[in-house]
């Protein structure tokens, strides 16, 4: 007996096809019911690749659809495939053969070219580019009248506006091709300031009333001043470079001081007023009744610059705080700054941490905002003399060497008067004594002279604390 799959393999049916075309449901239909159930089975032939030919010789007479190679070479943006050329049944234009004549030529020269039959008969289109100079022509009155000058004559004039139409004011080659021989020798610009003399009288004489001129100005004498300047700078010799060289790095120097000698001044001037602020505040709270007083007098009242002593934070509206935190130093004073307070709350016989009552911790944070103030403005007066002592024995230096203008004088005799340094002549080089240069700003402070300044202020405050 002939079961259904039987009859499905005489009839050449699959199984899932089978039962699609019979009617029948499977279980693949329930669970896959987008899938497509039929399969187009079709053969692709495959052409394989010849031995000893490139893949991209391959490529050009094979791609994977199938298409021939194109006749043409086409251009497209769809990516690295190529199309067919498009061929279109219209006829091509017809070119011909033909002879032109540029305009801007005045020989009549004729030429041949390739251009489309339509054309024939039109000017050639590149004579469009051919821009020459309005150069004005003036008759025989007008130069008589207004453009006479004795240091040239007609004919020379003449000579030099027929150059100027035929090298459309190129006065570089207008000077080259200048007939020197017939005519007085002249420069560039000789030729310059005559040229524009003229055409400014022109535009004067010719200008209507009521009109705005453009008179072209020439000034002969600052082209011929940064001429001879611009061959001073370039035949120079090495020693005049190499002595400019030095001289701005001199100068480089010299500002650099400069502004770091402002900065610390600007600097001290802040711990000046912070010291005379917080001394005058101090004075004010003594002779002042305790009373409070209303909120608009309390901001009139100076403010203290951070740069002057401790600014400690505010625990108002911190919630609840111990009283010690309020004397903890914030973060902003560093280590150099807490060992030397330190050392100066030990000489006064001061507590590090005494008890925390309201009114010891406010005097105690004053204290210490004040130690640190004095701290340092005896850095910044500990600068200040010992730059005084730098620029005091520079300047013994120098005057006996005899730099200052006088005579040399023995290291024992009076400093004489400073005077202005000798300026070394040009061309001579940089000066052999560059080290003896005055330099009214001052050195920078290097780091190893601060420590050793800051080191030996350290190792005085040791002695006295010290001391019985």
């Amino acid at each position: 007996m002939a079961t259904g799959a039987d009859v499905r393999d005489i009839l050449e049916l699959g199984g899932p096809e089978g039962d699609a075309a019979s009617g029948t449901i499977s279980k693949k239909d329930i669970i896959n019911p987008d899938k497509k159930k039929s399969k187009k089975s079709s053969e692709t032939l495959t052409f394989k690749r010849p031995e000893g030919m490139h893949r991209e010789v391959y490529a050009l007479l094979y791609s994977d659809k199938k298409d021939a190679p194109p006749l043409l070479p086409s251009d497209t943006g769809q990516g690295y495939r190529t199309v067919k050329a498009k061929l279109g049944s219209k006829k091509v234009r017809p070119w011909k053969w033909m002879p032109f004549t540029n305009p801007a030529r005045k020989d009549g020269a004729m030429f041949f070219h390739w251009r489309r039959a339509a054309e024939e008969g039109k000017d050639y289109p590149f004579a469009r580019f051919n821009k020459t100079v309005q150069v004005p022509v003036y008759s025989e009155q007008e130069y008589q009248l207004y453009l006479h000058d004795d240091a040239w004559t007609k004919a020379e004039t003449d000579h030099l506006f027929d150059l100027s139409r035929r090298f459309d004011l190129r006065f570089v080659v207008i000077h080259d091709r200048y007939d020197h021989q017939q005519f007085k020798k002249r420069s560039v610009e000789d030729l310059k300031e005559r040229y524009y003399h003229i055409c400014a009288k022109l535009a004067n004489v010719r200008a209507v009333p009521g009109t705005d001129l453009k008179i072209p100005v020439f000034d002969a004498g600052h082209e011929r001043r940064r001429k001879e300047q611009l061959e001073r700078l370039y035949n120079r010799t090495p020693e005049q470079v190499a002595e400019e060289e030095y001289l701005l790095q001199e100068l480089r120097k010299i500002e650099a001081r400069k502004k770091e000698r402002e900065k610390r001044s600007q600097d001290l001037q802040k711990l000046i007023t912070a010291a005379d602020t917080t001394a005058e505040q101090r004075r004010t709270e003594r002779k002042a009744p305790k009373k409070k007083l209303p909120q608009k007098k309390e901001a009139e009242k100076p403010a203290v610059p951070e740069t002057a002593g401790i600014k400690f934070p505010d625990f108002k509206s911190a919630g609840v705080t111990l009283r010690s935190q309020r004397m903890k130093l914030p973060s902003s004073v560093g280590q150099k700054k807490i060992k030397a307070l330190e050392q100066m709350l030990l000489e006064l016989g001061v507590e590090l941490s005494p008890t925390p009552t309201e009114e010891l911790v406010h005097m105690f944070n004053e204290l210490r905002s004040d130690l640190v103030l004095l701290y340092e403005l005896k850095q910044a007066c500990a600068n200040c003399e010992y730059e005084l002592q730098m620029l005091r024995h520079r300047h013994e230096a120098l005057a006996r060497a005899g730099v200052l203008g006088g005579p040399a004088t023995p290291a024992s005799g009076p400093a004489p008067t400073p005077a202005e340094p000798a300026v070394p002549e040009p061309g001579l080089g940089p000066d052999p004594n560059k080290d003896t240069i005055i330099d009214v700003v001052g050195a920078p402070l290097t780091p190893n002279s601060r420590k050793r300044r800051e080191s030996a202020s350290s190792s005085s405050s040791v002695k006295k604390a010290k001391k019985p």
